[in-house]
């Protein structure tokens, strides 16, 4: 398993050399780009692998500047695959494409898979729809959640319709069709197939949502579980059965108990805390434990994987932007 950081050395040639030994070809677009951003790859993907993942946003709702919105990108070969659509996904998108992941160029964006429907899951699904299609997609975003989907996205359709108008209508402006969402209101269990990846979708409790998913995607080399929003509960244990990557939200166990006594219930309800996901990833035996959605309230990175890993021995890194796995 090899894990790729975008973090980076701090002097500007150290960030050189360290991208020149991993093989990367760097333009001095994309030098500028990680510079300006404060981020590096500091390994090549693992040779012949045919499946990266990038991790968009780790974010909450809690405005991070350091953070966007939950969005996990799976590559297979040429193709990428979206999971949830935070605030910034089609920026992060466009900077992974330009440091050569080029699946992710905005109008090659082509497929979404929505966890749930709450709102820093899905704020970046209009620049999901339009953006890319702006930028020259042609076909329609095939866009896959649980019920209330199609009413979200036909409501971005509709709120929209004099700038669809008004494009469509310039010269040389974008396709007729690309902006549309081409929805698809799932249910658990296989919801997606193609050559290079079958998405199956599993229900997972997240407070008072009547449907929330999480979703295993089984590619021709890699077996990938995320788990959306999630209290602690056996599904994903199920699921990943010795997956190679386990990506799951979290909360600080520390910053937990220093919250107010009247928010307790609601994120015990919605969330899973470090010491109970170390639990379930014991069970689960993944290669390795991906953190994102990090609620820290108050806490540390360093706080959140000693909890985690009071519980499980296993190999866990607590995700950034943009890393890739």
């Amino acid at each position: 398993m090899t894990v790729t950081s975008f973090h980076a050395p701090h002097a500007p040639g150290a960030r050189r050399r360290t991208l020149e030994r991993s093989g990367v070809r760097l333009t001095g677009h994309v030098l500028l780009l990680l510079a300006l951003a404060g981020l590096s790859p500091t390994s090549a993907p693992a040779q012949g692998s045919r499946t990266t993942i990038i991790l968009l946003g780790t974010g909450t709702p809690i405005p991070d500047p350091d953070r966007e919105g939950p969005g996990v990108a799976i590559v297979v070969d040429s193709v990428a695959y979206l999971f949830d659509a935070g605030t910034g996904i089609v920026r992060r998108a466009s900077a992974a494409a330009r440091a050569g992941i080029l699946a992710l160029q905005p109008p090659r964006l082509g497929h979404v898979f929505l966890t749930h429907l709450h709102s820093d899951h899905t704020l970046g699904l209009n620049d999901v729809m339009f953006t890319p299609w702006i930028q020259g997609r042609r076909a329609p975003l095939e866009v896959f959640g649980p019920p209330g989907t199609q009413r979200l996205v036909s409501s971005i359709e509709q709120g929209n319709v004099e700038d669809i108008r008004e494009r469509i209508a310039s010269a040389g402006g974008p396709s007729a069709e690309g902006y549309r969402g081409n929805v698809h209101e799932i249910a658990e269990g296989e919801v997606f197939r193609d050559a290079r990846v079958t998405v199956r979708a599993f229900r997972v409790p997240h407070s008072a949502w009547k449907t929330a998913f999480g979703y295993r995607i089984q590619t021709p080399d890699r077996t990938i579980v995320i788990s959306g929003d999630a209290r602690a509960n056996p599904a994903i244990a199920r699921e990943c059965n010795g997956c190679d990557v386990l990506i799951h939200e979290v909360y600080s166990d520390a910053g937990f108990a220093s919250m107010s006594p009247s928010r307790q219930p609601y994120h015990a309800q919605a969330h899973t805390s470090a010491t109970q996901l170390g639990e379930i990833a014991t069970a689960a035996r993944p290669g390795v434990l991906v953190l994102y959605h990090q609620l820290y309230f108050g806490s540390t990175d360093e706080q959140l994987l000693v909890e985690v890993r009071s519980t499980f021995a296993g190999k866990v890194v607590s995700g950034r932007d943009l890393q890739r796995f």
